[in-house]
């Protein structure tokens, strides 16, 4: 069976990790099954792709329907014969619907992984009920759900969860959070790690910062924000600079094997007020780093609140600084809940088990088994 991966972003993120899994799990479990991944030429996945050991080509993508990449991806299908066409983003699915017109490609399967709703446009919901689009891998229920009001048939749904791999776990980063930042043994690290995007709210993590480090007089804690920088980032760096928060929170920048540095994190806080499913939830459970997070979209799928985590809704900056003072006030309880949620993603949430689910979609279409 031969797999084209499409990817169209032109940033790197939970999405453009997810491919790389799927296919190193499939390249290691079932050799049988060769992907291929098309990407942006030059941009953040190529860069990770041209020293990994996955099979990737390239295209220019300067325009919406650039002509150079649908023209890839109709000769990959020919030259490299390929049996189902797995797209990983919106717009990927527009250029291969595009790309259909004049190749008659075969059969696809669309990742919908975030949870923002589709566009009831004509043209929109045209192309998310495609006929060659068999089957619509969701990262969550919610996000199935989401679907079901814009895809006719319901019956092409499917969740998997995208989960983490565990045989790459590592501690090892090129320097210390409390060492870059001279922060005492007995400081507070609370991290988090996303990308500098609006439905990240990460307006949010400064309101919880500047409510315990400003308000409750918490000089101690230390805010530490790993993430690739957007145009939203300079509005960011000036509210800190405006609370004077500059010696308490601190914005990485995008840092290569991010979730590295989680063992150093106390507690991670995700402020998200949209999401698909973070990746970051997965990596904290497995490095039993304790979670606090809005409860939006499927999180609460996986966060199970006071049991593998703590919930609140979006934008409460109170109740997350609550929920943080609890965690780091009862240790004996977070050991409990950061075993339990170790135990849940070892079970359930792996990139293995995935990878196997993901597989038996593909066959269910190229084989009809």
């Amino acid at each position: 069976m031969n797999i084209l991966h499409i990817s169209a972003v032109k940033n790197w993120g939970g999405g453009e990790n997810h491919i790389e899994n799927l296919c190193l799990e499939l390249q290691r479990s079932n050799p049988e099954v060769t992907n291929l991944i098309l990407c942006t030429r030059g941009k953040k996945f190529h860069q990770r792709l041209t020293v990994s050991e996955l099979d990737h080509e390239t295209a220019p993508l300067k325009v919406n329907f650039d002509p150079r990449f649908i023209y890839k991806i109709g000769s990959l299908c020919k030259s490299r014969k390929i049996d189902l066409i797995h797209l990983h983003d919106p717009r990927a699915m527009a250029l291969a619907v595009f790309a259909d017109k004049f190749f008659d490609l075969p059969p696809f399967v669309f990742s919908k992984k975030i949870s923002f709703p589709v566009k009831k446009r004509k043209q929109t919901l045209y192309k998310y009920n495609y006929p060659k689009i068999k089957k619509y891998l969701c990262v969550s229920n919610h996000t199935k759900d989401i679907m079901a009001e814009a895809v006719k048939d319901k019956e092409k749904l499917k969740t998997i969860y995208h989960g983490t791999r565990i045989d790459n776990k590592s501690d090892k980063t090129s320097f210390l959070l409390r060492e870059q930042f001279d922060l005492a043994p007995q400081d507070t690290i609370i991290g988090n790690i996303a990308n500098h995007h609006r439905a990240k709210s990460l307006e949010t993590f400064i309101q919880v910062a500047d409510h315990l480090i400003n308000k409750k007089g918490l000089k101690d804690f230390h805010f530490i924000q790993i993430g690739t920088f957007t145009e939203r980032t300079a509005a960011l760096q000036e509210k800190v600079k405006e609370l004077n928060l500059e010696q308490n929170v601190h914005f990485l920048g995008y840092t290569p094997r991010a979730s590295n540095f989680l063992p150093q994190f106390d507690i991670t806080l995700i402020t998200s007020s949209n999401e698909g499913m973070p990746q970051v939830i997965y990596e904290s459970f497995y490095h039993k780093a304790p979670v606090v997070s809005t409860s939006v979209a499927g999180i609460p799928e996986i966060v199970k609140n006071g049991e593998t985590g703590f919930l609140a809704d979006k934008f409460d900056f109170l109740k997350l600084s609550d929920l943080i003072l609890h965690v780091k006030n009862n240790p004996e309880e977070m050991k409990a809940i950061t075993e339990r949620s170790r135990k849940a993603l070892l079970e359930n949430y792996t990139t293995t088990k995935m990878a196997q689910k993901t597989l038996a979609e593909y066959k269910k279409i190229v084989y009809g088994l």
